[in-house]
């Protein structure tokens, strides 16, 4: 089977890849992450997926599949990981009792014949109303400050989290089902 990296220090991606059975290393990819508000957030995750995949293309000896993703979540804006706690208190404001979407960009680049393809993948999340105590509560956990929203659906996020609408794992980082598809057209069959 053809080497697969992932281009990304995401353990959340990492444990999901690891679930479907892939050998994989990671090399994290080093790329700029800042939001460009002109894009919308479909383009932003398809550009820095590819931008991730690219990066770590370039760093490694022709051969290897790379795998790239990213994950904003989007209510009214782009909402990135939070950089303190006054962040994540306004997303978790801005979410609760409220609908809004996870939305996952996903690039393949295979490095021997240069072959690349990025899709995406939308899930709707309903967060449920959220006081103050619970909202300083969740950020005391620490969980929010490395996730896209300020929230993890996996962790103790999940108490948060009233319904989805799609693919769970989609919300964790990574669309599985939207990969193992990806994956077929590149010539691996997980099933």
């Amino acid at each position: 089977m053809k080497d697969i990296i992932l281009a990304s220090a995401s353990p959340r991606r990492t444990d999901l890849l690891k679930q479907l059975g892939l050998d994989f290393r990671v090399i994290p990819s080093d790329i700029d992450e800042t939001i460009d508000k002109t894009m919308s957030a479909r383009e932003l995750v398809l550009s820095l997926s590819s931008q991730k995949a690219l990066e770590v293309a370039n760093k490694v000896q022709p051969g290897p599949l790379v795998i790239g993703a990213d994950t904003v979540v989007f209510k009214e804006r782009i909402l990135g990981k939070p950089e303190n706690w006054d962040e994540a208190a306004e997303m978790l404001n801005m979410l609760q009792g409220d609908w809004h979407e996870v939305i996952t960009g996903v690039t393949l680049i295979d490095t021997l014949t240069g072959k690349q393809s990025s899709e995406y993948e939308v899930t709707r999340v309903k967060m449920c109303e959220l006081n103050h105590q619970m909202i300083n509560a969740y950020i005391g956990t620490g969980e929010p400050f490395d996730k896209a929203g300020a929230y993890g659906i996996q962790g103790m996020g999940a108490l948060l989290v009233e319904g989805i609408e799609g693919c769970y794992f989609n919300v964790v980082g990574l669309p599985l089902k939207r990969l193992s598809s990806m994956l077929e057209t590149f010539g691996f069959r997980l099933l």
